[in-house]
């Protein structure tokens, strides 16, 4: 049994005397013990290393005591494991040297056996459960297929994603197939992260937001809808869209228990657009923790006013920010802690 299980039952919708709270990419980039072993192993070596991705996955629980962990990795170890080659370029990003641009390219990609390819993630899973000792919930995670596609395409990160999309709307044939390639190993990775010891996923669909509300649905939310399906009756699903408000009437509607929300929604439209029902999580601007530590506070206290207490997961609207002050990320954290009606 988790002895804070804060986290869960928010999820689940019942009645809390506060919010449990975490952080988007709360592992990683802005803890000095963190950047101790960047400075000593490359990006993916962290990521293949259950040691080094278990420690670095309870770096901030220990410094900050947040209400749940999430696993350190990344949504490209799906593409890496579905043979196309990923790299992480210091000062660049990631990098795919063989995007995919035609159904041909895609004779070559694979539905992995996921013990096999991602085995890595699995052993890092058991060590952090260890490490936890049940103290809080672990989260796995995933990208959205669409998301996971943008990169496969475009071979590199992106502010518009136009040849992922131009690919979409010139041979959506290819598209769909992709799509579902990643969804089936999406969900079968997910899967294994449950029965290796996850207490609750989220799918990020980083980039859902390039998207038209019309070409959303048929590019995305099918296949997130389908990772849902798969996995509602075995774990705890968040589903987090950037950019996607169009979509929270649909994603309430999904099977999921929660929705996140980022930061260019209320938490009065957050409310009304998924019909008041459904737990939410998000959604303060990452770079609003530039704020002074005392504004930090009041906006945060402000904000779980405005979400209501119930049914509400405190989080950012996006991934924490590589140049955060670690002072800011405490007052945000103690602000849920201390929140008293």
């Amino acid at each position: 049994m988790i002895k804070n299980d804060l986290f869960l039952r928010a999820l689940k919708g019942e009645t809390v005397d506060r919010p449990p709270v975490w952080m988007m990419r709360q592992a990683g980039r802005y803890l000095p013990e963190f950047m101790a072993l960047r400075e000593k192993y490359d990006f993916f070596t962290r990521c293949q290393t259950p040691e080094l991705a278990s420690e670095i996955t309870v770096q901030p629980i220990r410094r900050y005591g947040m209400d749940a962990a999430i696993l350190f990795s990344d949504i490209l170890v799906i593409p890496q494991a579905m043979d196309i080659e990923v790299e992480m370029k210091p000062n660049f990003g990631p990098y795919l040297p063989n995007p995919i641009r035609s159904a041909k390219d895609l004779e070559s990609v694979i539905v992995p056996d996921i013990k096999n390819s991602l085995g890595y993630v699995l052993d890092a899973i058991t060590q952090t459960k260890e490490k936890l000792e049940d103290e809080i919930p672990l989260i796995g995670f995933a990208g959205s297929p669409w998301t996971i596609l943008c990169y496969c395409v475009e071979g590199q990160g992106s502010k518009s994603f136009d040849k992922a999309r131009g690919f979409c709307f010139t041979q959506p044939e290819a598209a769909h197939q992709l799509l579902q390639k990643i969804t089936d190993t999406t969900i079968a990775y997910l899967k294994a992260k449950v029965k290796a010891g996850v207490n609750a996923v989220q799918v990020f669909d980083s980039w859902g937001g390039m998207l038209s509300p019309t070409d959303y649905q048929e590019f995305s939310w099918k296949y997130i809808q389908q990772i849902v399906d798969a996995l509602k009756d075995e774990t705890q699903v968040i589903v987090f869209g950037k950019g996607c408000w169009f979509a929270l009437g649909e994603m309430a509607k999904s099977g999921a228990s929660a929705v996140g929300v980022d930061w260019t929604c209320s938490p009065k439209n957050a409310r009304y657009l998924t019909g008041g029902n459904i737990t939410l999580q998000g959604n303060f601007d990452p770079a609003r923790l530039l704020s002074p530590p005392s504004e930090i506070k009041r906006m945060v206290t402000q904000m779980i006013r405005e979400f209501g207490k119930d049914k509400y997961v405190v989080n950012l609207g996006h991934g924490i920010l590589p140049h955060i002050p670690l002072e800011n990320a405490k007052a945000f954290i103690d602000a849920v802690k201390e929140y008293k009606e």
